[in-house]
């Protein structure tokens, strides 16, 4: 799968928006790493809680719930609305492909 994103590129995110499977989302991981990375599915973390199972766009780069489980529900902070720059892509452009 392409990447959505680039390094560089500025984003409208909508804080607190309801997630859906083939999101991005911006989210903190229990280490305080703020990513933005794909929502798959929902899953429950270690401790029980609901949560979601994030993805990277590039498998062959970065960290995501691979690598460090679920992430709570309450750590995913928002939804990736638009790019902004350098040239807007919204909705269909910026789901799974």
């Amino acid at each position: 799968m392409l990447p959505a994103l680039r390094d560089g590129d500025r984003l409208l995110v909508r804080y607190g928006a309801q997630v859906r499977p083939g999101s991005l989302v911006v989210a903190r991981f229990p280490d305080g790493t703020l990513a933005v990375k794909r929502a798959l599915d929902r899953r429950r973390t270690a401790s029980g809680r609901s949560g979601w199972w994030l993805v990277s766009d590039n498998p062959d780069e970065g960290v995501d719930s691979r690598h460090r489980g679920p992430v709570a529900e309450e750590a995913v902070l928002g939804v990736v609305r638009l790019r902004v720059w350098p040239s807007p892509r919204v909705g269909r452009a910026l789901r799974a492909r």
